[in-house]
């Protein structure tokens, strides 16, 4: 007979107060456990609840829009409405869930700052908004969670000497040797405040308005937990934990994936267990793929799902060199520790292309190509500072599809559209849960007016759109937009019905010449093979080769066409796509 506790949080409670000793030592985490889960309780009585197996967590029809929640303004309609419209009129046969990228009340980095975590910026709308978003589609939202806004409420206290937020923020000497500590920007690590106190130099790990937490302060991990709770209550299903790689400093080390900021993580995977188990928590931690794939942990303990963000700066090597070398034999070795967990793919994002991600994989020249594309393509490029070396490129600032195709080449749209859409079947095609950028969903250029506007590099790929202008172009069947919109409807019609691209099926890469990219997905009743051609030239392949197998008596069948073929031997025009099912033969 089992003797597994039945209740949920009796289940979890041993290995939540294992990671609260862990970080706090036995005393503290006496103390704080009942605090803890009788918060998740409260909490779980609050939310709606769904216990579902593991398999269905995440399944192949999943598709996430990554988008501002003011992306898209109508007159004096709350923008979260007007994102709505557009996601119902236009984008709901894509993508079935939506990552609201920071919608609460901030104060600079586009929404990275947070002033108050628990309110909806009234520029954007409130709750009913967002939770009418949830009512149709499956919630992303950030757990902005290494720092807050100078402006906000703590930071405020702190400075003016209120007792409760002393221990929120981590505050060092001056002179204190911090050239160990990993760095995202060039920025200076402290920065010097004015409190009630008198001067004080406060960690800062992205900038003097982004202020980091004092995670050693248990008192500020339960106020996290708190605001995750809360989330959860109002309809996210899909938790990114924002820049976790930095949660835990400890001056003398790197300040990034210390075993604590693994414990926190670990922490917050049990708390949402008890409570919530149909969530997903998702870290982003833009570092070299073997640091990131850590944050699987042990495949049960940690998060559900990585970004892939080698997978970016990649394809665009692929793109740039009409070559796939690197990225398949990549591919090849990726891995996951168990069937709980996948990738989070994606081409773009609010953030730039980050190279980082890609230091082992492509060589500096390789990596000098990339940055030198971005600035003759019309984009900026960051850089990050490093210990006893001069500054490095950190991120490509630039619309992907500008970044695919150069502004002022003499290709036609059609070629623009196809190279474009190339590139993402590659992406669709891997294990895993696509994230798709509005801006890469709708094929925007770079926003110059805008960047001159800011000055800050990102803006390139972070503008606005009007409704009546964009309701127009996307309901012009000729129009640049629209075009692309129509590719992906093509693409995810395939992949959202085939088991084949369920995000933990299995995928294999053959050999196939040097401008194809082939993947084989599934193994049930068919596979499928994924063909995409990166290269301006024409070739053949032989799928009974790559499938490693003799065609069955039925020939295969092309997924985005609907025919049959019984040849063995297929033509690939330039930068086309070929998604061909292959049954078993019967026995």
């Amino acid at each position: 007979m089992s003797t597994t506790p039945r209740d949920p949080f009796d289940r979890h409670g041993p290995a939540i107060r294992g990671h609260l000793a862990f970080l706090y030592g036995d005393i503290v985490a006496d103390a704080l456990l009942p605090r803890l889960v009788g918060r998740l309780r409260e909490s779980a009585a609050r939310a709606r609840i769904v216990r579902v197996p593991n398999s269905a967590r995440l399944v192949a029809r999943d598709a996430v829009l990554i988008t501002y929640a003011d992306q898209v303004t109508f007159g004096r309609e709350a923008p979260l409405r007007t994102l709505k419209r557009l996601l119902d009129d236009h984008l709901a046969d894509v993508v079935t869930g939506v990552h609201l990228l920071p919608f609460y009340p901030w104060t600079s980095d586009d929404g990275f700052s947070v002033v108050d975590y628990l309110r909806v910026d009234e520029a954007v709308g409130d709750w009913s908004d967002v939770a009418a978003l949830a009512g149709r589609y499956r919630l992303m939202f950030d757990a902005v969670i290494n720092h807050v806004s100078a402006a906000s409420a703590a930071f405020q206290g702190f400075l003016h000497g209120d007792e409760r937020y002393q221990e929120h923020f981590i505050t060092l000497d001056p002179d204190t040797d911090v050239s160990s500590v990993v760095r995202p920007r060039t920025t200076p690590l402290l920065t010097p405040f004015q409190t009630s106190r008198g001067e004080r130099h406060v960690w800062t790990t992205f900038s003097d308005d982004q202020i980091d937490l004092n995670f050693a302060n248990p008192e500020v991990l339960l106020e996290v937990l708190d605001v995750v709770m809360t989330y959860i209550e109002r309809g996210a299903r899909i938790l990114r934990l924002d820049a976790v790689t930095f949660l835990w400093k400890e001056v003398g080390t790197s300040c990034v994936h210390l075993p604590q900021t693994h414990r926190i993580i670990q922490l917050l995977r049990s708390c949402v267990e008890a409570a919530a188990p149909d969530v997903v928590l998702l870290t982003e931690t833009n570092v070299p793929h073997a640091e990131n794939v850590g944050y699987f942990g042990d495949g049960r303990n940690e998060a559900q799902m990585v970004y892939n963000f080698a997978l970016p700066p990649l394809t665009l090597h692929t793109v740039a060199t009409g070559q796939v070398g690197e990225l398949r034999d990549w591919a090849r070795a990726l891995t996951t520790p168990s069937d709980e967990t996948t990738f989070f793919n994606f081409l773009a994002s609010h953030d730039g292309v980050g190279v980082r991600p890609v230091e082992g994989l492509l060589g500096e020249a390789d990596v000098a190509r990339l940055v030198r594309r971005a600035e003759e393509h019309g984009g900026q490029v960051s850089y990050r500072t490093r210990p006893d070396a001069d500054p490095a490129a950190y991120e490509l600032n630039c619309s992907l599809f500008d970044l695919v195709n150069a502004p002022r080449a003499a290709d036609t749209l059609d070629v623009q559209v196809r190279r474009f859409l190339g590139v993402h079947a590659l992406m669709l095609s891997l294990a895993g849960v696509p994230g798709l950028y509005v801006h890469s969903l709708l094929a925007s250029r770079n926003a110059h007016e805008l960047y001159a506007h800011t000055g800050r590099a990102r803006s390139l790929n972070r503008g606005r759109f009007q409704w009546a202008q964009l309701d127009a172009e996307l309901s012009d069947p000729q129009h640049r937009r629209r075009r692309v919109l129509d590719g992906f409807r093509r693409l995810m019609a395939v992949r959202t019905r085939h088991p084949a691209f369920h995000p933990q099926a299995p995928q294999r890469l053959p050999d196939a010449p040097d401008q194809v990219f082939a993947v084989v997905r599934g193994g049930v009743a068919s596979e499928v093979l994924c063909l995409q051609n990166v290269a301006d030239e024409g070739v053949r392949v032989d799928v009974s080769a790559l499938v490693g197998r003799t065609l069955p008596g039925s020939g295969h069948r092309d997924a985005l066409d609907g025919g049959w073929s019984h040849a063995s031997e297929v033509a690939l025009e330039p930068f086309e796509t070929r998604w061909l099912e292959v049954p078993f033969e019967r026995a």
